[in-house]
């Protein structure tokens, strides 16, 4: 497999309050991780950053998964005790007080890949040329429209948007979604940020995945795209490829 990420903080924001990273363990699965940060001065930088610190501590102490099942398992373990010492870390000090991050994390073998969520950072599988969100977010204006009570159309210019209504560490629980798809080679996985998935649409994703053979550049010229159409927001891409020889169909 290989991988690639990029955090840039965008030509707004005094702050970059997104973080990522990934991580391999000693059998080559990899771990990665977006996380786009909330709350006051610089305390979503402070809960972001803490996101990645605690995946990668617990990913380094972690032997191989072998079943979908056991790593569903873990990553809701891990988004659990990211959510508990997030908000104990919160509860140390005053400017930290309802501080959060939203975090997508996928682990991926050769065969498999276990994603799990919690916010509105997404994950997409682009497989056979064809894009597909794999996540749903956990957004106020998502709720509207999987109720029927706005359009899709109508979601892009809401002006709550931005509303979330799970994330890390701002309650004392949370509501963890995951699932596990298979993949096959040449199969690619994104993660980002809102910062990109409010600026760059589904087909723009779908075309660039398809056209750029090196992941870096893909990367690169992702968060220059959002950058060029405005940059309000901090913007966070992730890419993992599989380069295996594998061949097995989606599932979920």
């Amino acid at each position: 497999m290989e991988s690639h990420f990029k955090t840039d903080r965008g030509k707004v924001r005094e702050v970059n309050e997104d973080a990522a990273g990934i991580f391999y363990n000693e059998a080559a699965q990899i771990l990665a991780i977006v996380a786009d940060g909330m709350g006051g001065h610089q305390a979503g930088e402070v809960a972001s950053e803490l996101a990645i610190a605690i995946a990668k501590e617990q990913w380094e102490n972690q032997d191989t998964l072998l079943t979908p099942a056991e790593t569903e398992e873990w990553v809701n373990h891990l988004i659990d005790k990211m959510n508990r010492d997030i908000y104990d870390y919160a509860l140390q000090k005053e400017e930290y007080e309802g501080m959060g991050t939203t975090a997508v994390i996928t682990i991926s073998s050769d065969e498999f890949v276990t994603i799990a969520h919690v916010g509105d950072s997404r994950c997409y599988l682009f497989s056979d040329n064809h894009l597909k969100q794999v996540t749903n977010d956990h957004s106020l204006v998502n709720e509207l429209v999987r109720t029927g009570q706005i359009s899709e159309t109508d979601a892009e210019q809401h002006p709550r948007k931005n509303v979330l209504i799970r994330a890390i560490g701002t309650e004392q629980s949370t509501k963890v979604d995951s699932k596990t798809i298979h993949w096959k080679q040449h199969d690619r996985l994104l993660l980002c940020s809102d910062g990109l998935s409010n600026k760059v649409s589904d087909d723009e994703l779908a075309e660039l995945l398809q056209k750029m053979n090196s992941i870096e550049q893909l990367t690169d010229e992702l968060v220059t795209l959002a950058n060029v159409r405005g940059g309000e927001d901090n913007i966070t891409v992730a890419v993992i490829q599989n380069t295996s020889n594998t061949e097995v169909g989606e599932t979920s």
